[in-house]
């Protein structure tokens, strides 16, 4: 009988347990591949909460001599940054749909604003205003801001220049200079930080495209109030908004006389007070929900002591009589916000709701009118609006947000006899897709379509946007 040799039946042995090793093999690289993947997004999400930690923690106070100077860094090299905003636009009105939504129907109809407009758009490409902002801490007391608007034919205009204290005790700080008002929550947003392209309804026709900014001094409260967070705020303006804080004038004339005419209505009207003419409450309230979500509530108070109106709209309307209203202005709103922090990778999950109601009253005199009979007569103007959206991060790095938003839900006029006009209301829904690339750069798809009223007839508007943004340099972390 032939022997095997001990060697083949080893080499036998080993050749028929490759394939159960290999499968065991690749099974182990499977899982290990699998654990590295997991660890990887693990690790990802840790840095973004980190990185936003680190966005919200207040800047630490810079190393000061014994003069209480700041050093030379602090002192010659502010923060820097500058936001690029470009837009494409299209919509049914051959480009006219921003001319309409300047002219709804209600009680700022057709007002001019005081300082720029951020809904002026032409058909095609558009690049709007530039932001350069500049940021400091002046000494160990003091922070320092400054923002201008660059337009694209090279209008530079100034946004905000204020400075804010560090060092007062008891949770008090003081803002001075010129602002964004601390009312409500969409108000203090610049348009980068939007979650739209364009201003909601109600801002844009009873605050203005840039929402209530204003020259004066703010002194907020920080109270304790164990897991509550509790801000209390007050404001002393100028009074150079012009929705419902100081004089405003139309003057597209359409009649010979019409200038002469807005010029002695305006020369009727009360010399105009020393500031401040206007004052503003406002408070804010959010419960400790722990690290993944936040609520907070607000609500707030304005009034204006001194309001002047000139109208002159011969030239939308020959016949109609020129005239000039003033008295006191009153407004107040009330907003809430949700946000939800999934913890995930490029802000999947990620939830926000903001809902806001603001109303606007105007209790005038007529100062002047063609018609004299009519001189003393009350005019009080009533408006209100409600602007409801919310923000889902479906994908990383992806956005999905809808908006409603209406003004006018009351919109009327009250004289001596009664209701001298009640107006419609005019409504919109938004949709828009945002791919947030990454801390400094986004490209949004906005499509709207709004039921207007422009001089008592219906317009129904569709717009189309395609959106980009750059953000250059150093840019402070956004509030809450």
């Amino acid at each position: 009988m032939n022997r095997i040799p001990l060697w083949t039946l080893a080499a036998a042995s080993v050749l028929t347990s490759l394939p159960a090793a290999a499968d065991e093999d690749l099974k182990a690289l499977r899982e290990e591949i699998a654990q590295m993947k997991q660890a990887y997004e693990q690790r990802i999400a840790a840095l973004e909460n980190r990185l936003k930690e680190a966005e919200n923690r207040p800047a630490p106070a810079p190393a000061a001599d014994p003069s209480g100077q700041v050093g030379a860094g602090s002192a010659f090299n502010p923060q820097i940054s500058l936001i690029l905003d470009g837009v494409y636009f299209r919509d049914n009105k051959k480009g006219g749909s921003a001319e309409l939504y300047e002219h709804i129907d209600g009680i700022n109809h057709g007002h001019e604003h005081e300082g720029h407009a951020h809904g002026e758009l032409e058909r095609g490409f558009n690049l709007r205003e530039t932001e350069l902002a500049f940021s400091a801490t002046v000494s160990p007391h003091f922070d320092a801001t400054a923002m201008m608007t660059v337009s694209s034919e090279g209008d530079v205009e100034l946004e905000e220049a204020y400075f804010d204290t560090r060092s007062l005790p008891y949770g008090l700080k003081i803002r001075g200079g010129k602002f964004l008002s601390g009312i409500g929550y969409l108000n203090g947003q610049h348009p980068h930080a939007w979650d739209f392209v364009d201003q909601n309804l109600p801002y844009r026709t009873l605050l203005g495209d840039h929402g209530l900014l204003d020259t004066g001094l703010r002194l907020t409260w920080l109270p304790k109030t164990g897991n509550w967070y509790t801000q209390l705020g007050v404001e002393l303006l100028q009074g150079n908004e012009q929705t419902f804080a100081t004089s405003g004038e139309d003057t597209p004339t359409g009649r010979a006389d019409g200038a002469a005419l807005a010029g002695t209505a305006a020369g009727e009207l009360s010399a105009r007070k020393s500031g401040p003419r206007l004052t503003t409450l406002f408070a804010k309230f959010g419960p400790d929900l722990g690290d993944s979500h936040a609520l907070q509530f607000g609500g707030w108070l304005a009034r204006s002591s001194q309001h002047q109106e000139v109208h002159d709209h011969t030239e939308e309307d020959p016949a109609t009589l020129v005239h000039a209203l003033e008295g006191k202005g009153r407004a107040w709103g009330l907003d809430a916000v949700y946000k939800y922090d999934a913890g995930r990778y490029g802000g999947q999950g990620n939830v926000k709701l903001v809902g806001e109601y603001l109303r606007l009253d105007k209790n005038l005199k007529i100062a002047f009118h063609e018609n004299g009979a009519l001189v003393g007569q009350k005019r009080d103007f009533t408006q209100d609006g409600v602007v409801v959206q919310g923000t889902y991060g479906f994908l990383p790095h992806w956005q999905a947000g809808v908006r409603y938003d209406v003004t006018g839900l009351t919109n009327k006029l009250d004289g001596p006899a009664g209701n001298l006009w009640d107006k419609n209301k005019s409504d919109r829904w938004t949709f828009a897709l945002t791919r947030q690339i990454d801390h400094f750069s986004l490209l949004r798809l906005q499509a709207s379509r709004g039921n207007l009223w422009v001089e008592g007839a219906q317009e129904n508007v569709n717009q189309i946007f395609v959106q980009y943004q750059h953000s250059l340099g150093a840019h402070g972390a956004h509030a809450f």
